[in-house]
């Protein structure tokens, strides 16, 4: 698809045109006749590379651009894999955000700062806490974003109103977002959310400023069992012990069915997912959702999607002119937009005139307006590499509060004590 002041012929031929220069100049920088650009993805983002492969093939005949595309979990093992033997890496490789800090840490994808990349002169036209996202712990640019994910509360409008609830019931405060829930549980019974981990994870990010992560601070000290651990877990298990969720954690088969059902009237997530409700979730429900700020203030990113170059990638210099063009052209960032719903990370995309259509979906709705804001306040929040382990004690230990009723110190301190551990092997 095009640019949305464009007709799709011209926008197509406007990316073709482009499509020669985005190669680095240069003998050195020269795209290797004849020699096919693998990439390595995983659904939907593959969707992005297969709605510009035409044009692609069509202004590198030599360079031809194959595919390979496995499931979330098993494109990530794929990668994790190959990058720690070294032999079969494709030439881009496309990772989720939750991986960025653990590949970072292994020090097998190409810094993109280095030459022949160079890449720091693009990076003024990318969100700063998506390319902060990006960065290893010694500054190492190691993986490009593409797409972003600014949080939003996404609430069915029909339900509030059945309760006599307006946006700000559910936006002013937390503690006025679960007294939200409960009345739209009486009035309506749908839950507030399907899962009260939903709550924490959020809660996580409370006031963190440029530069801090979410388990680790800028020092690398471990954070779990801080003030803000303890919040978030009091406020979710308060919504356990109210019966406002469906304990049905996001991207299991309860968890659908919960949309599709009508049995859940929030989500907190990016805003990509109105793109997957729209889709697959509750395609039925159009014109039922909307899209608001996270309660109380909060802003925050929900996941993202990268590309990098590894180390032993046998094709660099098509690698290269590959991502520049998947993530610093904008009509092929606009195009993503339109196929995949996904928000682009190129700012001057954020400012085409689409960001204003109304989306059916949301009761047509100007919401994209709202994600760009919230895209544009998002701190500077880096990856670490034993962020997924961090993660997995933290919900292991919130299960044992709101399931087994530990008590939260206690959960949080052995949750501390088993990151500090596990950390140091």
């Amino acid at each position: 698809m095009s640019n949305a002041t464009s007709p799709p012929v011209i926008g197509l031929c406007r990316r073709s045109l482009l499509l020669a220069p985005l190669a680095l100049a240069g003998a050195a920088h020269a795209l290797p006749a004849a020699q096919p650009l693998t990439l390595a993805s995983f659904p939907d983002l593959d969707r992005a590379a297969k709605a510009e492969q035409a044009a692609w093939d069509r202004a590198h005949p030599g360079t031809p651009l194959r595919i390979v595309s496995r499931n979330y979990a098993d494109h990530h093992n794929a990668m994790s894999a190959v990058l720690a033997t070294g032999s079969g890496q494709p030439d881009v490789m496309a990772l989720d955000l939750r991986f960025i800090g653990k590949f970072a840490a292994g020090g097998g994808l190409e810094d993109l700062l280095q030459s022949p990349y160079d890449a720091g002169p693009l990076l003024a036209g990318l969100p700063a806490f998506s390319v902060t996202q990006g960065r290893s712990p010694k500054g190492a640019l190691v993986a490009m974003p593409t797409d972003i994910g600014p949080g939003t509360l996404l609430y069915r409008q029909d339900l509030l109103q059945r309760a006599g609830l307006q946006e700000g019931d559910l936006t002013a405060s937390w503690p006025g977002f679960i007294a939200a829930g409960r009345e739209l549980k009486r009035a309506t019974g749908a839950a507030l959310l399907t899962d009260a981990a939903e709550l924490r994870d959020i809660l996580l990010r409370v006031g963190l400023q440029d530069g801090e992560g979410i388990y680790f601070g800028r020092q690398g000290e471990v954070l779990v069992g801080n003030e803000r651990f303890q919040r978030a877990f009091e406020l979710g298990l308060a919504v356990r012990r109210a019966g406002l969720d469906l304990k049905a954690p996001s991207w299991t088969n309860e968890w659908g069915a919960a949309f599709r059902q009508g049995r859940v009237a929030t989500q907190m997530m990016g805003c990509w997912l109105a793109g997957h409700l729209k889709n697959w979730l509750a395609p039925e429900q159009a014109g039922l959702w909307r899209s608001a700020p996270l309660p109380g203030g909060l802003v925050a990113s929900y996941g993202g999607s990268f590309y990098a170059i590894p180390r032993n990638a046998p094709n660099k210099a098509a690698a290269w002119a590959f991502i520049r063009q998947m993530v610093f052209d904008r009509a092929t960032q606009l195009q993503s937009l339109r196929v995949l719903d996904a928000f682009p990370a190129l700012l001057s995309a954020q400012d085409d005139a689409v960001m204003e259509e109304p989306i059916p979906y949301l009761g047509g709705q100007r919401a994209r307006l709202l994600w760009r804001d919230i895209a544009r306040r998002v701190p500077a929040t880096p990856v670490h590499k034993h962020d997924s382990l961090a993660t997995a004690v933290v919900r292991s230990a919130f299960e044992d509060v709101v399931s087994q009723n530990r008590p939260i110190p206690e959960a949080l301190a052995e949750a501390r004590d088993l990151v500090i551990r596990r950390a140091r092997r």
